[in-house]
């Protein structure tokens, strides 16, 4: 894991504030009940190529705010952000609530916190 310099982490505990968080086994307690979730990757498109959560499209934190109005119109629906642990994530929800997006949550412990609890992964 990166080691994230102090003005980076003052960003995201200042996006925290705005942003609405879940656990990884939130998640996992809805799929398991059958709830279908709109889960959205912002890592990089090397990362998501490399393995992502079953169902989830990607974003990434460099074009969500470009190209998130087309590819998801209804800023309505409930949208499950997640990274690598939690950064980015918070970060991207965000920017994309300042858009107009009232629905947005951001998975703390990310995709690092997925793979060590062996969840399913996809490529």
């Amino acid at each position: 894991m990166a080691k994230h310099t102090p003005g980076f982490i003052k960003i995201v505990d200042d996006a925290r504030t705005r942003v609405r968080e879940c656990t990884i086994e939130d998640v996992r307690r809805r799929q398991a009940a059958g709830e279908k979730l709109t889960l959205v990757d912002v890592r990089e498109e090397s990362e998501f190529a490399k393995g992502h959560i079953p169902g989830a499209i990607h974003l990434g934190k460099g074009v969500i705010e470009r190209d998130i109005e087309m590819k998801i119109p209804d800023q309505s629906g409930e949208l499950i952000l997640y990274c690598g642990g939690g950064y980015r994530s918070a970060l991207a929800a965000d920017n994309i609530q300042k858009m107009g997006y009232t629905n947005v949550i951001s998975m703390d412990g990310g995709w690092r916190g997925w793979t060590e609890a062996g969840l399913p992964v996809e490529q």
